[in-house]
């Protein structure tokens, strides 16, 4: 006999995955006043009890949304810091990666994305860690010879999550750039200013 609420013959983590997917798809295009329990468990075809099953009402789902946001935000913003003893020579490529990670994040999970970034009421503080952290890191890099000392890392760690704002509502989910074609525009941008004949490859 399957568990009360919870649809015959389901997966019980299959159902809480499914939920969290179409809640964030309904947050994400909707907003948080907006989008309803019904509507999620009617997508979901699962019971109103199914949901309750897994999440204590609404705002429980939501932020279980935020916190998958915040956690995977935070790893990739902390591995984009460059390691000691690198090759000058790929400096460009490897910032890049770290870059492309944090885009690409948003390019496969844009629902989740569009939640954590815009939607929710602590977006401003989830963009002000990321700066602080971005800045953390171009400090060590600072330190460990990669980039000019009299820079103001506070600035060009704003400046990142700016681009990164920006650039995922008009050019990523517009489908006009890739992840790693925008992550390269920022290390050429940033690296080299806008002189004509350099450009990273």
């Amino acid at each position: 006999m399957a568990p009360r609420g919870r649809k015959k013959g389901s997966n019980g983590e299959t159902s809480r995955t499914l939920l969290l997917q179409i809640a964030a798809d309904e947050f994400a295009e909707h907003g948080y006043h907006e989008t309803k329990i019904s509507t999620i468990v009617r997508k979901a075809n699962v019971t109103q009890p199914t949901f309750y099953l897994y999440f204590k009402s609404k705002e429980a789902i939501f932020e279980e949304l935020e916190a998958l946001f915040r956690g995977k935000l935070v790893s990739l913003t902390m591995n984009s810091l460059l390691g000691e003893g690198l090759d000058t020579t790929i400096l460009p490529d490897r910032i890049a990666e770290g870059l492309t990670a944090i885009f690409q994040f948003f390019s496969e999970h844009r629902s989740l994305a569009r939640i954590g970034f815009y939607v929710s009421p602590s977006a401003a503080n989830v963009k002000a860690q990321m700066a602080a952290q971005f800045e953390s890191n171009l400090c060590e890099e600072v330190a460990a010879g990669y980039f000019h000392p009299n820079a103001d890392m506070a600035i060009v760690a704003n400046a990142l999550v700016g681009m990164i704002d920006r650039l995922a509502i008009t050019k990523l989910w517009t489908g006009e750039k890739t992840a790693q074609e925008l992550a390269k525009e920022i290390v050429t941008l940033l690296l080299h200013g806008l002189k004509k004949e350099i450009r990273i490859q």
